[in-house]
Order: C-alpha cells, then sequence, then structure tokens
C-alpha cells in the first residue's frame, strides 16, 4: 500500500512490474546516475512498497546489469570504463550481427521490426531522446527476436540491460543527428528485405561501430 510520504506513484500494472519498469526508466534516462546507491530502504521509502518487494525489484535489475552488486555490498548503477564498453559492443554485435545474416538468407523483415522502426522515425522527427532511446532499444531486439531463437534471446538478455543503460547514461543518441539512426536501420532493413546477407551484416557492424565510437567518446572525451 502507498503511504502518503511516497515519491513515485505506481500504475495498475502488477506492483513488482510497474517499480521495476519505473526504476529501469530512471536508471537508463540517468535520473539515478552512474554510482549512485539503490537500497532497498531507499525504493521502499521512494514509492511506499513493501521491503520484500523492493528487494524482488531490485535482484531482477541486477540480473539485468542495470544495477551492480558486490559482496556484502549495497546495489548500484555501474559505471562502464572503456574496456567493458569495448567487450560489451564486441558481444552485442556478434549477437546482432548473427541475427540479421539470418532475416536476409530468409529475407525475413518481421512487423516487429517495422514496428520500432516507424516508432523510432516519429521520435527523431519529434526530436524526442527518451522516445528514441527506447524505440532503438526494440528495434534491436526486433532483430533478435525475429530469428525465433530461444536461446539466442536468452543469450542477448544477459547484455539487454547494459546496452540499454549505456544507451540512456551515455546520450550517444545527442552526439549524431536526430535521423542519422533512422537511416542506419533503414540500410539494415533494405539489406534484409533484399536477401543480402553480407550488406545486413555489413550494415548492421557498421551501425553498432558508429554507436560504439560515440560512447567510447563519452568516456575518453573523443
Amino acid at each position: 500500500m502507498a503511504t502518503a510520504t511516497s515519491q513515485y506513484k505506481l500504475g495498475p500494472a502488477s506492483l513488482t512490474e510497474a517499480l521495476f519498469a519505473s526504476l529501469r526508466e530512471r536508471i537508463i534516462n540517468g535520473e539515478i546516475s552512474p554510482g549512485e546507491k539503490v537500497t532497498e530502504q531507499r525504493v521502499a521509502d521512494e514509492y511506499g512498497v513493501a521491503r520484500p518487494t523492493a528487494k524482488a525489484c531490485l535482484e531482477r535489475l541486477t540480473s539485468l546489469g542495470l544495477l551492480r552488486r558486490t559482496a556484502h555490498r549495497t546495489a548500484s548503477v555501474p559505471q562502464f570504463d572503456a574496456t567493458e564498453i569495448d567487450d560489451l559492443f564486441f558481444s552485442r554485435t556478434t549477437f546482432e550481427s548473427a541475427a540479421a545474416a539470418h532475416l536476409a538468407r530468409e529475407k525475413t523483415l518481421t512487423d516487429e521490426i517495422s514496428r520500432a522502426q516507424s516508432a523510432m522515425s516519429q521520435a527523431a522527427d519529434r526530436e524526442d531522446f527518451r522516445a528514441q532511446v527506447q524505440h532503438d532499444i526494440d528495434f534491436h531486439w526486433a532483430l533478435v527476436n525475429g530469428v525465433h531463437s530461444d536461446r539466442l534471446a536468452r543469450m542477448y538478455e544477459i547484455i539487454a540491460g547494459e546496452i540499454h543503460l549505456t544507451m540512456g547514461q551515455f546520450a550517444a543518441h545527442r552526439r549524431t543527428s536526430p535521423t542519422t539512426v533512422v537511416s542506419e536501420h533503414d540500410s539494415i532493413m533494405d539489406a534484409i528485405r533484399a536477401g543480402d546477407v553480407d550488406g545486413a551484416q555489413a550494415a548492421l557492424t557498421e551501425h553498432l561501430s558508429r554507436a560504439h565510437e560515440r560512447v567510447r567518446g563519452q568516456i575518453t572525451g573523443g
């Protein structure tokens, strides 16, 4: 039950899901800063939820890489260094290029991919940064989901939280034209639609390479 002093109100979805969604958005968009501690008591106080509910949510966020906890330590928002960013993009490119190649081989452009791209384009037109981040996430998940491989999806989910976190935390979309990412997605889709396996992999790899450079530039000052 929410208390009279709770800061954040939860929607009508299940309490744990609503709590997870709210904290996830705050972390991804930098409202909860890198290095900032997120305790069960803090969450319970801010949202007016029981500590077991707060604990379950923090455990889920930790499992997805949106929070990091060392032994006997409070959970905190990760602070990525350049080496971790390099490793994350290496892993991401490995998974996503395999998905793009498979989709091109089958000439399969799913409705989920098209919807995410359409929403991304509209967000870019509005210069709505938060929506761009979310729909970019949706687009890349749609590529993976399009393969219809439960194992690939489970492996991708291991790094998905960190991917989402870097997109919001490093505000990479703000370091390029709003239409640039949309155009790069279009190139990936065109290659998939044409059945161009090499072209799909090349477009996907180039797209992620540019994103990698933008994120790394935030760390190194480049």
